[in-house]
């Protein structure tokens, strides 16, 4: 709800007397919602996503259990509802109503299709949705640079399979430039492409990438959408969930100019499973996200971490997280024991309660929390009743889902794919063109060589040509000679012997004139 232009969320007190507010000029400080499973983490996500969109402040949520489509139908006052709202003293303000929905979908079956581009995710993000080793994330850097050098626009995965197959062909060439790229590296990238690409995940990638501004709008009235990310389909492709939402995190602080503290934020991000984020994450990628949220506070951006225990989420990002709602924490283990105590220490004291008690024994809807107030100063922990959300609580039919993401303006925008001329598309250009150029080589290295191969045959029969008649010629010759030799010697007989040993020996001469 909205209180006098703030973020009325929860109550206070045995007699819920205290109001208990987020001030949105303090929203851009980031915060946690906590808590085991069935402890009201989503209530408390949707009443305040709710309060920002009446602000007039975008919202963007992940649905990972698809119960937050809700928002574009009102809520209903059920029997337990109403005394809800009796019990917390709302009902003069208090209203069912819809909030401006944009439903997105990376698989394009629930929502808008979400794409992006291979390029403009990077290497070391795409690295983590690969699941790549240091050694095959240096190499994939390596190829983006390459590609860039070459002009060669990573789109698709089909771009970065052929940029890879262009490589590995003759690494040799590349060698000075960028080092060494062994062959087996660039062959287990493409086996973890081809892994991504069975899952459906190559679908991310292409054109129309996503204009992170498009989620900034307002409706008429002026109230915030609340851009929801369907994900019970990508939950279940960890890397590349947690991959996509810190994108998207990069995309707006690279997009947004920096603003300072204002009178509210210019979007609030909520990032569901948040563990999810940090489970297995190289130092590289943890040092790009504690560098990303430190610094999206200026662009005028908050984000929420959404999870079940504040252990989840690593100091150096914790530290930097303001704004808490711990829901209750079950400790039956040692290891759970000492997450609980974390929890608690987290908090400023108050002395009236201890607030590591507390956060065991809360009740559903119920949480510890402590807002930054008007000064900038955390307030103490207090325990906190949570209010009900204006809008329906669970999800709504398939068919109304569909409605409402196709009637969105930005539907027509994104749902049909585009497939620009890039590396691939070069790339096989480029391959055609060699072919053609081969097959011309060998071609007119073919009629050379025949050519050449009749020049000698033409040379071969004109010398036979020659060798007879000269030996044809020569033979009359020297049979005329040895007859006349002959006859002085031995009469006829003599003439004829003569005439045929002249014959012979003129032919013979000719002939071995011929050999040189």
């Amino acid at each position: 709800m909205v209180d006098n232009s703030s973020v009325f969320f929860a109550r206070a007190g045995n007699d819920m007397s205290e109001k208990i507010f987020l001030e949105p000029r303090m929203a851009n400080r980031h915060g946690f919602i906590c808590g085991a499973t069935g402890t009201g983490k989503t209530v408390t996500l949707k009443v305040l996503a709710e309060s920002f969109s009446a602000l007039g402040v975008p919202v963007f949520l992940s649905d990972v259990k698809g119960d937050l489509s809700g928002f574009i139908v009102p809520g209903t006052a059920g029997e337990e509802m109403t005394e809800r709202i009796r019990r917390f003293g709302i009902g003069d303000s208090f209203s069912f109503r819809s909030f401006p929905t944009a439903f997105f979908d990376v698989f394009g079956e629930k929502g808008i299709p979400l794409r992006t581009t291979v390029c403009e995710m990077g290497p070391l993000l795409l690295s983590q949705c690969l699941g790549l080793n240091q050694t095959q994330t240096d190499v994939l850097t390596v190829i983006f640079k390459i590609a860039d050098d070459h002009g060669l626009l990573l789109c698709d995965t089909k771009d970065l399979k052929a940029m890879l197959g262009y490589v590995g062909e003759d690494t040799s060439r590349f060698e000075m430039e960028y080092g060494r790229i062994a062959r087996a590296t660039l062959s287990a990238i493409v086996r973890s492409i081809v892994a991504l690409e069975a899952e459906g995940g190559d679908g991310f990638f292409g054109e129309p990438a996503i204009d992170i501004t498009d989620f900034f709008a307002l409706d008429d009235k002026g109230s915030g959408y609340i851009n929801i990310l369907e994900c019970q389909t990508l939950i279940n492709k960890p890397k590349l969930y947690s991959a996509f939402m810190l994108y998207l995190l990069s995309e707006i602080f690279e997009v947004l100019p920096e603003v300072g503290d204002q009178a509210k934020p210019k979007m609030v991000f909520f990032f569901d499973e948040a563990h999810l984020l940090f489970e297995n994450a190289s130092p590289a990628l943890l040092e790009k996200i504690s560098q990303v949220v430190r610094l999206i506070r200026s662009r005028g951006v908050g984000i929420y971490f959404v999870t079940q225990s504040p252990a989840d989420i690593p100091d150096n990002v914790m530290s930097q997280l303001s704004n808490k709602i711990e829901h209750a924490l079950r400790a039956y283990t040692p290891k759970e024991r000492r997450a609980l105590k974390a929890a608690a220490e987290s908090f400023r004291e108050n002395p009236a309660f201890d607030t590591t008690e507390l956060i065991q024994n809360l009740g559903t809807g119920e949480a510890v929390v402590s807002m930054l107030g008007t000064d900038g100063i955390p307030q103490e922990a207090r325990h906190a009743y949570i209010l009900p959300p204006e809008s329906h609580m669970g999800a709504v039919t398939d068919a109304a889902r569909r409605n409402a993401f196709l009637m969105h303006p930005l539907a027509d925008k994104y749902t049909e794919g585009a497939d620009p001329e890039s590396a691939w598309e070069l790339l096989e250009k480029r391959r055609i063109q060699m072919d053609e150029e081969n097959k011309k080589a060998a071609e007119d290295a073919a009629k050379k060589k025949e050519a050449i191969k009749n020049e000698k045959e033409k040379g071969r029969a004109l010398k036979r040509s020659v060798k007879n008649v000269a030996s044809s010629t020569s033979g009359t010759i020297g049979r005329e000679i040895g007859k006349a030799l002959g006859s002085s010697v031995g009469g006829s007989f003599g003439k004829t012997l003569g005439g045929n040993v002249g014959a012979s020996i003129g032919r013979n001469i000719i002939g071995t004139l011929f050999k040189f």
